[in-house]
């Protein structure tokens, strides 16, 4: 590394608080209570502070160091300098001739209680990294569309938030009855072009940002065995836009009246 150079290093993100991004969240979030539409989003997510977020936060989580089929882990991140960092990124996104390509997504079946295998997609992790750089812009604009009864994957709330608010319901709407249910392979069945449609009506109109997308969504997943398919429906449990894709499926879905308000 060149003299002078100084690694990407936890330390060094801590300078100032979320790069100025902050403030550009916050104006993200009240453009889109509004109701405008943004087609200008890849500037702002290939911007270098929001690189350097996304690699902080991303450093941040334990998953960072399980590898994906290309056998990189955060510490081959880490270990170039920040410039680097932030041009590679740009050109997995836009430099490269075919556009951005994400690598085969790793399959690891995980053992559930009942017996039975959750399916977990571990994405390679400079794409991780691309995912993060793209949910940290879209987060707030979909945030201000969401329901306010809604509290699965979503930052700043939790069970104990869930709980509090219908123990609220109980008490004050004199409701009674509280029902459980979990819709059966929901990763594995999402309808990509019912989901770029609906981030197209949540305002999110940046042409290339939506091409990026379906590229996440296509990317090829590296099955236990060797093989290799590529997936026509479904978002891999496991990416870190995944859970994001979950929430932005549900936000436009026809709710039903007798349910009103639904606590999920």
């Amino acid at each position: 590394m060149p003299k002078g150079k100084k690694n990407l290093s936890v330390d060094s993100l801590r300078h100032a608080e979320y790069y100025g991004m902050q403030s550009k969240f916050d104006n993200l979030y009240q453009r889109s209570k509004e109701g405008d539409d943004f087609t200008d989003l890849m500037q702002l997510i290939l911007g270098k502070d929001n690189i350097l977020l996304a690699y902080r936060n991303i450093k941040a989580n334990i998953g960072s160091y399980t590898a994906g089929t290309d056998n990189l882990t955060i510490n081959d991140i880490g270990c170039l300098p920040p410039d680097t960092v932030v041009e590679r990124v740009r050109y997995y996104v836009t430099g490269s001739q075919h556009g951005y390509r994400p690598k085969p997504v790793r399959r690891k079946e995980i053992p559930k209680p009942n017996g039975s295998f959750r399916p977990l997609g571990i994405p390679c992790i400079w794409d991780r990294l691309i995912q993060q750089c793209i949910k940290q812009i879209l987060e707030p604009i979909c945030e201000a569309k969401f329901s306010t009864n809604s509290y699965g994957f979503r930052p700043n709330r939790s069970v104990e938030h869930a709980i509090s608010r219908t123990y609220s319901l109980l008490q004050r709407s004199h409701l009674h009855y509280v029902l459980e249910f979990d819709i059966k392979g929901f990763f594995d069945n999402v309808n990509h072009s019912k989901l770029i449609k609906q981030l197209w009506a949540l305002g999110i109109k940046d042409k290339q940002l939506i091409y990026v997308i379906k590229r996440i969504l296509k990317a090829p997943i590296r099955m236990p065995d060797g093989s290799t398919i590529i997936p026509d429906r479904g978002t891999p449990q496991g990416g870190i836009i995944c859970k994001c894709f979950k929430r932005w499926r549900r936000v436009i879905l026809p709710q039903c009246c007798y349910t009103k308000p639904i606590i999920s």
